[in-house]
């Protein structure tokens, strides 16, 4: 019984606690695997470094001082307990954090209580970043070794930098809770767009671009972005329901660019965007000798022809022409495909202009 004049929470009702249709909570017996899997010394370093980073065992061994044997069990119990995710790269494996409900209320309410003054965690988070200098300089030697040719492509087209302006002026205010960038490279579309999403996933089919990128990303404070090795043409059947998907500049590279804007298609969320970004029609044959470029370009119809196959409505284009004073000459096209399917009760339309050409 209540006390006299004690108030009675309107969530209780003949003692029991109403649920909240919102956080539905989690039951028992898994989030006691979770809280045991988290509560032993080892395991919760490994959660709050995989909080900072994607590690592989071989970097946790050197963070940790322990023998693989015995880092990979506390992974695999971390991993049985739906808290951390393993992908392969490579010949590598990466962990990370896991994005379910479970794992993501350890870590806000376990991991980010840590005190990072601690001397464990402090001494670990020091050999992180000895591990992430160790990442950097393998970056920059591959990109020391590809420099001359990416400088020499860049300088055929437009500018980067009005690429990237008509990339966020395209896709407007509208929110974005989700990116997927389809052939990430050097994560440089993650970077511009994963601030403002939280979900942000870069796939690239070479381990040594997503080392690329990991530094990049690292050295803009991007935690939360996922990078994995992956192809265009057969996506994970994980790797869905984004709010917006992105081929840039992806597509000259391949023998069948219609199939990958089908499978790309396949990640949107009802309602969800695809922005491809290539190149104009060109004749630029040492391109296609030199740097393995399948097409020269495309037309505006033909990239739309894909959309349209895909189930996607072609919902806008540009064309960035260079100008007259640049010694570029090679146009960049964009387009945006909008996924038409009704999400709840209301279709959901766009209000892009319909095309324009920008020089």
């Amino acid at each position: 019984m209540c006390e006299a004049g004690s108030a009675v929470s309107p969530s209780v009702k003949n003692g029991s606690e109403k649920s909240d249709p919102a956080h539905p909570g989690f039951p028992f017996a898994d989030l006691l695997a979770a809280l045991e899997a988290a509560g032993e010394a080892t395991r919760l370093r490994i959660l709050a470094l995989l909080a900072e980073s994607e590690l592989t065992v071989t970097e946790l061994m050197a963070i940790l001082g322990q023998s693989q044997p015995r880092v990979s069990r506390h992974l695999k119990l971390l991993v049985e307990a739906g808290l951390i995710d393993r992908h392969r790269e490579g010949a590598w494996a990466f962990f990370r954090l896991a994005e379910s409900a479970i794992a993501l209320s350890v870590r806000d309410g376990i991991v980010a209580t840590l005190d990072h003054t601690d001397a464990a965690i402090a001494g670990d988070k020091r050999r992180l970043e000895a591990v992430r200098a160790e990442r950097k300089e393998h970056a920059a030697a591959y990109f020391a070794r590809h420099a001359a040719d990416w400088n020499r492509i860049r300088a055929l087209h437009v500018a980067e930098a009005r690429v990237e302006a008509a990339v966020m002026a395209l896709l407007g205010p509208k929110r974005i809770d989700s990116v997927l960038d389809l052939g990430t490279g050097t994560g440089r579309m993650l970077e511009m767009l994963a601030p403002q999403a939280g979900r942000a996933v870069g796939l690239d089919v070479s381990p040594a671009m997503l080392g690329v990128a990991r530094v990049n990303l690292d050295a803009a404070g991007l935690k939360h972005v996922q990078l994995r090795q992956g192809d265009a043409y057969a996506l994970p059947a994980d790797v869905s329901g984004f709010d917006l998907v992105i081929l840039h500049q992806v597509l000259h590279y391949l023998d069948d660019p219609a199939r990958a804007v089908r499978e790309a298609s396949r990640a949107l969320r009802p309602g969800g965007r695809l922005l491809v970004v290539d190149f104009a029609p060109h004749s630029e044959e040492a391109l296609r000798a030199e740097h393995a470029h399948r097409r020269l370009g495309f037309a505006q119809s033909e990239v739309e022809g894909y959309l349209t196959e895909a189930g996607l409505s072609a919902d806008a284009f540009e064309v960035l022409l260079p100008a007259p004073e640049d010694a570029a000459r090679l146009a960049v096209s964009l387009w945006i495909g909008a996924d038409t399917r009704v999400q709840g009760d209301f279709p959901l339309r766009s209000s892009f202009p319909s095309s324009r050409e920008v020089a």
